[in-house]
């Protein structure tokens, strides 16, 4: 059963490549357009957001399936979409300005959904650099509530990606619409859980009048 697990991982951790690999293909044999820069900034930074929704589902399968070896998975998806908003970010200073800083400067100033983009990355590098157990340890009960900070990452992202784009907006409004599918999930799911213990409480006796009329 443990070598099936691992096998599973290894599997997991070399399709998550796949879109990469994908990305150098089509570098290698021109299929990116006319606007290959612009082409190879969108297409990562579509897989980042991918990852990072992929991130958001297990909570919600883990609750439904019950098998707890999917937090694993869940620490791996999300690195990954570190991964690849990092090299969405690689890709804006190195190709799109070419480490020119006073550009870069005028741009973020000038494009408020840059700003938006960098509280995402910010967020996610923070939870990346937090994902280690020795970090969970340090941390202690801060550690769940940084991590609940993904889903303002991915509001962010989606109004990054919202705003950017000036056509074709049926990905960001599917992406819209899965993170109000997750929070409803995440928000009933703590409800039903609140209900319960508040019915496991016990409620308290009235003292018994013992005298006698």
């Amino acid at each position: 059963m443990a070598m099936q697990i691992n096998h599973l991982r290894s599997l997991t951790i070399g399709a998550c490549f796949i879109p990469l690999i994908w990305v150098f293909f089509d570098i290698a044999f021109d299929n990116l357009g006319a606007n290959q820069l612009q082409a190879l900034h969108i297409r990562l930074g579509d897989w980042a957001l991918r990852f990072l929704w992929i991130t958001l589902t297990i909570t919600p399968l883990q609750t439904v399936t019950k098998w707890r070896g999917m937090t694993d998975y869940r620490q791996l998806f999300g690195l990954y979409a570190f991964f690849y908003a990092s090299l969405h970010l690689l890709a804006y200073l190195a190709l799109d300005h070419v480490f020119k800083w006073r550009m870069i400067s005028t741009d973020i100033i000038e494009s408020t959904y840059i700003w938006f983009g960098l509280i995402a990355y910010i967020i996610i590098f923070s939870l990346a650099i937090t994902s280690p157990k020795s970090a969970k340890k340090r941390l202690g009960k801060s550690w769940k509530k940084l991590h609940r900070f993904i889903y303002v990452a991915a509001t962010a992202a989606i109004i990054h990606y919202f705003w950017q784009l000036k056509s074709n907006l049926a990905e960001p409004l599917f992406y819209l619409l899965i993170i109000f599918m997750l929070l409803g999930f995440r928000a009933l799911n703590w409800l039903k859980n609140r209900k319960i213990s508040q019915m496991m409480i016990p409620k308290r006796r009235e003292p018994v009048d013992t005298e006698s009329d």
